[in-house]
């Protein structure tokens, strides 16, 4: 006998396909992280991470109008601070006249209605290249909160719309949340980096903005102390449980495609919108592989990013952002 149903049917040809597919890519799914650095008409190729840029402020006007003519209207900012401003304490990453808070100000003047969201983390402007203040070799929680909080202040102050902590410290939601409070940003939305795992995929992306652990006496070699075990599954649940309960307007999984049983479950578990980066590493393992004619390019990354999407994610941060726009488009 023949079966009634035929599953097949519904795979016949692009338009039924195209008609009942489940999962589908859209601009509105992008943010889109950009790299910031002091100077002017510098558009600087990052070696580890192809067809990627840093740019100074003049030619981030410029980017952002571009970005927001595709329908990509979020953008996620990181900032390569020169040594001489480095130091224990991340004291830069307080200036209003800083980078980062020029980097808000310049997007919000070239492009009001871009959402802006901005990296709050002490690594890039840390001597260590840690996420926190270092003592006796020690990445002090309590102590780097305090100052997560006032970058999170200051940069509500240049425009940011959203601030994003990406540095895994305990209690540091709440922290900032509190302290956005007591000055008067009540609008200002916090997406947390909730479940952040120590992982190998990084690497292109410490490059970008020079922020890897140094190799000095007494410095730790990774980040494997507040950075999640690549190993732990139901800690990332309580982790962006506990986020959630300190004020996290958004949660992120990071990174990506070697996590996808963690979107799944977060986004089975929790009500608010929920991100996923697919870092510098999956973007570049794509890049080098299609380089040398072993994968399909632009299959290999829609593959990806409608799995990330089919796995649960409401946001996407890729660097992939304007190929798929223009893949699609």
């Amino acid at each position: 006998m023949y079966p009634i149903r035929r599953n097949r049917r519904l795979r016949t040809n692009e338009a039924i396909r195209s008609l009942v597919r489940e999962t589908i890519i859209t601009p509105n799914d992008f943010l889109v992280p950009l790299f910031v650095v002091e100077g002017k008409g510098v558009k600087e190729e990052i070696a580890s991470m192809p067809n990627y840029y840093r740019y100074s402020l003049d030619l981030l006007s410029e980017e952002v109008k571009q970005l927001w003519s595709m329908g990509l209207k979020s953008v996620l900012l990181f900032v390569k601070v020169p040594d001489l401003l480095k130091d224990n304490k991340g004291t830069e990453a307080l200036n209003p006249d800083g980078l980062m808070q020029r980097a808000v100000k310049t997007i919000k003047n070239a492009c009001p209605e871009m959402l802006v969201m901005t990296d709050v983390a002490l690594d890039p402007y840390s001597i260590y290249g840690h996420d926190g203040v270092l003592v006796d070799g020690k990445v002090l929680n309590d102590d780097t909160a305090e100052i997560l909080a006032d970058m999170s202040i200051s940069h509500a102050e240049a425009g940011a719309d959203f601030v994003a902590p990406s540095d895994m410290m305990d209690g540091r939601i709440l922290t900032i949340r509190e302290a956005l409070e007591d000055e008067g940003f009540t609008d200002t939305g916090i997406m947390s980096y909730s479940a952040k795992y120590a992982s190998a995929f990084y690497g292109p992306f410490r490059d970008a903005l020079d922020s890897a652990p140094a190799n000095m006496k007494n410095v730790p070699k990774d980040k494997k102390t507040y950075q999640m075990d690549p190993g732990n599954r139901d800690e990332a649940l309580r982790e962006t449980e506990m986020d959630i309960d300190e004020g996290a307007d958004i949660v992120m999984i990071k990174p990506g495609i070697a996590y996808l049983d963690i979107v799944r479950e977060i986004r089975n578990e929790v009500e608010v919108p929920v991100a996923v980066y697919q870092v510098s590493g999956e973007y570049a393992m794509i890049k080098a592989a299609a380089e040398k004619g072993w994968l399909d390019h632009d299959a290999v990354m829609m593959e990806q990013i409608t799995a990330i999407k089919r796995a649960g994610a409401h946001i996407i941060a890729s660097y992939f952002a304007k190929d798929v726009v223009n893949f699609i488009s």
